[in-house]
């Protein structure tokens, strides 16, 4: 059997789809290359090859097209050591190896701007857009413009001559990067249809709308880049949750060092308060951990001796010694961002409509074209000079001004009717895939509920509710835990009174106790007030009934006998019942996926009506959104937080909710800010009413063209009436495009 090689390699300069079909394309025609995936948002390519492939031939195809590229460190040993059997080991070696070249790439970007031929940037873009080489270029087409205008104003007789040159400035590094691409297999890019355009429109002597549509592609090209530099930079944003040292105990001593040389069977010290700093197992300690970086669990978990503890989540209060069980490239944050990058690098690239469109549209155009300046002087006996004078209007006519600008232009102003709305979309792709979606997986914490605990009952025994709340509060008074500052703002609301408590104390993993007015308060957990022997079966029953509807239950005590019960439970969104009958109408599936226990999703879930699956890691949220894609769905996952990044980057369409985590937000392809669930739906319906929007618009554009094609050919219309039909139709689109402006809701 043939060994399989993988070579992955870090490519710099991509910025939406297209670009990666054309790397694509062309390194898959390197002899023994097997397969190749590209990743727009992680700006890598991985290669399978049977070890025989030239890796330096590789980068030059890429480097051809205008890209930068460079092998992960430690990537070429591996190329030539590792065969199929070691193909997990490799993925690891890579995350590793991905982190540290990362933080080293990023240093190289700093000092110094890494570009490569053909006018593209490759760093990623983490200054300026102008200090940027494609920002530059776009500045210097646009000055060139303004120049081409006032000379041609100023001394009439080189007016021609001052657009060429504007022209130029933008089209050579273009039409550089159109031959490229078509010796490596992409003969039609936008590229060439745009070189096309602008040659032609010289040629019969229109260099002005050359050198204009020349400028309005590199500003396209220029907010593509911008967008998905940032998408970029927030992968790794990710490995910032790990701390960057740890505490650790060697020969009784503990000193800190970087964390990333914390080796298996390590012992660390993590004191309250700090970031875990690498998964492992608990060796000694008691301690509330807030895990909800990792699960999204909303409250904290307590955790003992031989409890497992992941790194990036947050020790509570009391010292705990860990033992280490995964190196810093193997921990659940790593793994995390891993998942993340696979997730986009296995999504089939949506090519950029245009693109699409022109491999069929550009050979048409031009073939019309040519047909039209040849045919009839040859066979016809035609005027050599106006059949040809002919083919290079239709060729005009085929300049894409119109189509270029429409679909931009409804995007554009969908983009910001949705963002005046809190709904946030990352590009045109997102927005024609949204309207397409049949399925909804909601994360639960943070999401569907508001992701922090309410009090939902009070329950006393032989005292008024108002005097169980104010003794609770008392107890709870300083404390940030979340279900103290439940309890606090549920006294706060109801206006009772909360005086100063003496001796308060802390029973580690049992609750609190203290002293007001003669009286001693305990606020404890079920079993702690069971130790006590302060339940007797009507009250443990209670208890039962509250916990089975998914509620935390904290038992109060006034010198010994129980006194109340306080319930908790993250409640439902205000309009999340509403939202997702909304998506039902629509005819669209929906679905809970949490981390939470099973019993407390089985009480969210049977309240707001909706399927759901419980007790999930974020490798088995993402597992489900394969299997839902897999039985035919267009999946859109909606959740808030690192656990569900993966999930979300595996979605064909990720939606992070508002005041979710920056990664959460910065990996889903869209946001819906104000964290409402019916957003959601408000969301896909926009989709829906840009995509009827531009197929308008395409319409106008293309059946303008029909028209003055046909009345080119008969000789009706010349030249100018050809521009004016495209400036019409241009104007007709934009006009069409911003009525999506005036969006209401």
């Amino acid at each position: 059997m043939a060994e399989t090689n993988e070579t992955r390699y870090r490519v710099g300069g991509m910025d939406c789809a297209a670009c990666a079909t054309k790397i694509d394309t062309a390194v898959r025609r390197v002899a023994g290359v097997a397969d190749v995936s590209v990743s727009v948002v992680s700006g890598t390519m991985t290669v399978r090859h049977d070890g025989s492939s030239d890796l330096k031939a590789i980068e030059k195809r890429v480097t051809g097209l205008g890209y930068s590229v460079s092998l992960f460190a430690g990537s070429a040993a591996q190329a030539q050591d590792h065969g199929p059997h070691d193909h997990h080991d490799h993925g690891d070696h890579a995350g590793h190896d991905h982190d540290h070249d990362h933080d080293h790439a990023d240093h190289e970007h700093g000092k110094k701007k890494v570009v490569g031929p053909h006018g593209r940037d490759h760093a990623p873009m983490a200054g300026s857009w102008w200090q940027s080489r494609k920002g530059r270029l776009t500045i210097v087409s646009g000055a060139a413009l303004v120049a081409g205008y006032a000379i041609g104003h100023l001394v009439p007789a080189v007016a021609s001559y001052a657009f060429v040159i504007a022209m130029l400035v933008g089209l050579v590094p273009i039409a550089r990067r159109a031959v490229m691409a078509a010796r490596s297999g992409t003969p039609f890019s936008i590229e060439m249809l745009m070189t096309i355009a602008a040659v032609g429109a010289v040629i019969i002597n229109a260099g002005e709308e050359a050198a204009t549509v020349v400028f309005l592609f590199l500003v396209g090209e220029l907010l593509e880049g911008v967008a998905a530099g940032k998408a970029r930079e927030s992968i790794q944003s990710l490995t910032a949750l790990v701390p960057k040292n740890a505490l650790l105990e060697d020969n009784g001593q503990t000193r800190e060092v970087p964390a990333e040389s914390l080796t298996v069977g390590a012992i660390i010290m993590v004191r309250p308060g700090d970031r875990i700093s690498a998964d492992g197992v608990i060796v000694s300690g008691e301690s509330a951990i807030d895990e909800a970086p990792v699960t999204g669990e909303s409250t904290p978990v307590r955790k003992g001796v031989d409890a497992t503890v992941f790194a990036g989540t947050v020790n509570g209060d009391a010292v705990l010694r860990v033992r280490v069980t995964a190196a810093a490239a193997d921990n659940t944050i790593a793994r995390v961002v891993k998942l993340v990058e696979a997730a986009q690098e296995s999504k089939a690239p949506t090519e950029r409509f245009i693109d699409r469109f022109s491999r069929y549209y550009t050979p048409g155009v031009v073939a019309v074209a040519a047909l039209v300046a040849v045919v009839p002087p040859l066979f016809l006996s035609a005027a050599w000079g106006e059949w040809i004078y002919k083919g290079l209007a239709i060729l005009l006519i085929g300049c894409p001004c119109a189509l270029v600008i429409s679909t931009p232009a409804a995007i554009a102003a969908s983009l910001s009717a949705g963002a005046r709305r809190g709904l946030l979309m990352k590009g045109g792709a997102v927005l024609e895939t949204l309207g397409k979606v049949t399925m909804v997986a909601f994360d639960k914490t943070g999401t569907l509920t508001e992701g922090k605990p309410q009090v939902t009952d009070i329950v006393p025994f032989g005292l008024s509710e108002a005097q169980v709340l104010s003794r609770a509060a008392v107890l709870e008074q300083g404390s940030s835990h979340p279900l103290a500052l439940a309890i606090l703002n549920r006294a706060r609301a109801d206006g009772v009174p909360v005086p100063p408590a003496f001796e308060l104390e802390a029973l580690p993993g049992k609750g609190v106790s203290g002293k007001v007015g003669g009286e001693t308060l305990d606020l404890l957990s079920p079993s702690a007030a069971r130790e006590r022997e302060a339940l007797d079966g009507e009250k443990d029953a209670r208890i039962a009934v509250l916990n089975d509807e998914g509620k935390s239950v904290s038992v109060l005590l006034v010198n010994g006998v129980a006194a109340g019960l306080i319930a908790m439970r993250d409640e439902p969104r205000a309009d999340a019942e509403a939202g997702l009958s909304t998506l039902k109408s629509a005819g669209v599936k929906a679905m809970m996926l949490t981390g939470d226990n099973r019993r407390t999703a089985a009480a969210v879930a049977g309240m707001l009506g909706i399927d759901w699956r419980g007790e999930m890691m974020p490798e088995d949220k993402q597992r489900v959104v394969g299997e839902l894609k897999r039985q035919g769905f267009i999946v859109a996952k909606v959740g808030d937080g690192i656990n569900d990044a993966p999930a979300l980057a595996a979605a064909d369409i990720g939606i992070a909710m508002g005041g979710g985590t920056d990664v959460a937000l910065e990996t889903a392809d869209a946001a819906v800010l104000h964290g409402r669930v019916s957003d959601v739906a408000r969301m896909i319906e926009l989709s829906k009413r840009t995509m009827r929007n531009i197929v308008q618009n395409i319409t106008i554009a293309l059946g303008l063209k029909a028209v003055f094609l046909v009345t080119t050919i008969m000789g009706i219309t010349g030249l100018w009436p050809a521009i004016l039909a495209d400036t019409g139709a241009t104007v007709l689109v934009t006009i069409n495009a911003l009525k999506l402006l005036r969006v209401k809701g």
